[in-house]
C-alpha cells in the first residue's frame, strides 16, 4: 500500500490529516524532526506487537520506547505473550512497509494503543504511507480515527 492509499482512507473517513511529501527519506526521528522543523517528540511512530499471536498497533513518540510489561498489562496478557512483530509480518497486516507506517488505513483494522505522552502534544507527524512521506494531524484527530486506547506504554527514562 502507498500514500495513495492512505489518502483514499483518509478522504473517505473525513480524517484532519495532511500528508506531506519529504525531500529524501527521513531514516531517524532526529532526520524526520529536523526535516521538519519539530521536535523529536513530535515525531511519531506506528509498531506493530503480536498479543497472544494477533495484530496489536502501538503509537508512542519516536523517542520512547515501548515497555513491555506495560503493553501487556494494557491488553491483559502476559508480557511473555507480546512480541515485537517482524517487518514481513507489519507489512501482511498492515499493507505497508516498517518506515511508512501511517497509524490508521491499514489492510486491516488493529487494536491500537497511543502513548499517554503522544495524546498531550499540539500537533504529531507520524508515517506517510511511502518512505519520503509524513503525516500531520492532531493527537485528537489520531485518536478519533483510530478508535484508540489511551496508556502509559512507554518506558520511563534512567536518570
Amino acid at each position: 500500500m502507498t500514500s495513495a492509499d492512505l489518502q483514499q482512507f483518509i478522504d473517505l473517513h473525513r480524517i484532519r490529516a495532511t500528508i506531506l511529501r519529504m525531500d529524501a527519506h527521513t531514516a531517524t526521528v532526529g532526520d524526520a524532526a529536523r526535516a521538519l522543523g519539530v521536535a523529536d517528540q513530535q515525531i511519531i511512530k506506528s509498531l506493530v506487537f503480536l498479543a497472544d499471536g494477533r495484530g496489536l498497533l502501538v503509537i508512542n513518540n519516536g523517542t520512547g520506547r515501548v515497555d513491555r510489561r506495560k503493553l501487556a498489562a494494557a491488553v491483559g496478557v502476559g508480557r511473555r505473550r507480546v512480541k515485537f512483530a517482524t517487518a514481513q509480518q507489519a507489512l501482511v497486516l498492515t499493507g505497508y512497509v516498517v518506515g511508512s507506517m501511517p497509524p490508521f488505513g491499514h489492510r486491516q483494522k488493529l487494536h491500537t494503543i497511543v502513548d499517554a505522552a503522544v495524546a498531550k502534544l499540539g500537533v504529531v507527524f507520524g508515517g506517510g504511507g511511502d518512505i519520503d512521506a509524513m503525516l500531520r494531524l492532531t493527537p485528537a484527530e489520531l485518536l478519533r480515527a483510530t478508535t484508540a486506547q489511551v496508556c502509559a506504554v512507554s518506558e520511563i527514562p534512567r536518570q
